[in-house]
């Protein structure tokens, strides 16, 4: 049976007659006994008492690295997640970009050839109406004098018929620049 220091402190041994231990140098004994048990009891307990706290902190410890280790991976997650998402709007930016681009640059092309459509009608109008004129001048010159010396020569010194400056200065003179392959496309 275990014995607290209280108890060594109060066990009493029994008398023998004959060849008994001394008295005073049996409870001397005992008593530094019951002062070391004692001692030993007041380390073993402040001891487990240590224990106690540092397993108190250990498990706060772990805690903490628990959760610094998930506010690592949330942190890590939500790193990426900008990232793939910073990735995703650019490659849509480049993409909004690239179809404003072509929309712009099918736009400029139509343009372009509406306008030399245009230039082309507005020749053949030119060209019919000078073919016109031409041919009405040379009406003109060959009912008037056929041989004589100004149905000959060009009108020099007469005023001009057609068409006349005051009707064509609301046109300005065109200076359309074509290259080269599309100089021959429209001829």
């Amino acid at each position: 049976m275990p014995y607290t220091p209280v108890e060594l402190r109060h066990v009493r041994l029994g008398r023998s007659l004959f060849r008994g231990y001394k008295r005073r140098e049996v409870d001397t004994l005992m008593e530094e006994v019951a002062d070391s048990f004692e001692e030993v009891w007041r380390e073993r307990a402040d001891l487990a008492d240590n224990v106690e706290d540092l397993q108190k902190e250990l498990e706060s410890l772990r805690s903490r690295e628990q959760l610094l280790a998930q506010t690592l991976v949330s942190a890590e997650k939500a790193a990426a997640d900008a990232k793939d998402q910073a990735k995703r709007e650019a490659e849509l930016i480049v993409a909004e970009a690239h179809q404003e681009a072509r929309s712009i640059t099918r736009s400029g092309q139509n343009e372009r050839e509406r306008l030399f459509a245009e230039v082309r009608r507005v020749q053949a109008l030119l060209r019919s109406a000078l073919g016109m004129v031409e041919e009405a001048d040379r009406a003109n010159s060959a009912a008037s004098a056929p041989g004589s010396a100004e149905a000959a020569a060009p009108a020099e010194g007469r005023p001009e018929t057609w068409p006349r400056r005051e009707d064509t200065r609301e046109f300005g003179r065109a200076s359309l620049f074509v290259p080269p392959d599309q100089d021959a496309q429209a001829g």
